[in-house]
């Protein structure tokens, strides 16, 4: 099983934008569990602790203690302050020990293309289906080597083990290019080149000489 957080969840027994304050004056952070049919838990999670289990994940995985009763969970939505960042809400999916889940995981471009080229990167996450203990943290693209044109899509990503790769194999992932100068460089280049040339020109004779 993959390395879980465990946090110490207490229950909520007031709901709406007042309570939900409140509880973020507590230095907890307002949360929901749903999951396999069961009635949704409205739950307060530490502030601190959540925050860094979910600062470097997207897909955190979970070990909720729930009035003593451990229960995995999937951070599916998490809700920041625009300005300040900090957490302020989150919702969280029950998964159990086996069971796939599907989910969008940041995708990492590795290597590097030909010597004068860059690489674009035209999406910036990938579904994948997988074991919900075994999610990814990315999923590497590589370009080692990839000449100017080349193009890297969907169905040639190397699939994560047990994963299987949800989007359209033909979509774009990554394109190689070869930087070019803009119009205005090249507007500019040209005014240079004529100043020189001009400068550099023979003086006129004097007519009759």
């Amino acid at each position: 099983m993959a390395e879980t957080t465990k946090l110490t969840a207490t229950r909520r027994t007031e709901f709406g934008k007042g309570a939900a304050r409140r509880t973020r004056r507590a230095g907890l952070i307002p949360a929901v569990l749903y999951g396999h049919g069961t009635e949704p838990q409205h739950l307060a999670l530490p502030s601190h602790e959540t925050f860094l289990a979910l600062k470097d994940s997207a897909n955190a995985l979970l070990t909720l203690d729930v009035d003593g009763t451990e229960q995995l969970a999937l951070a599916k939505d998490v809700q920041r302050d625009p300005v300040k960042r900090h957490i302020e809400h989150v919702d969280l999916v029950i998964v159990r020990a086996g069971e796939r889940v599907t989910v969008e995981v940041p995708l990492h471009v590795t290597g590097e293309s030909a010597p004068g080229t860059i690489h674009q990167l035209e999406l910036q996450t990938i579904t994948v289906n997988v074991p919900a203990t075994r999610i990814p943290e990315s999923v590497p693209v590589p370009v080692e080597g990839l000449e100017d044109g080349a193009v890297v899509r969907v169905a040639d990503i190397p699939r994560p083990s047990d994963a299987g790769i949800e989007d359209d194999p033909e979509t774009v992932v990554v394109v190689i290019s070869t930087p070019r100068a803009s119009a205005e460089d090249l507007e500019a280049d040209e005014a240079a080149a004529a100043a020189g040339a001009e400068a550099g020109a023979p003086a006129a004779e004097p007519a009759g000489a």
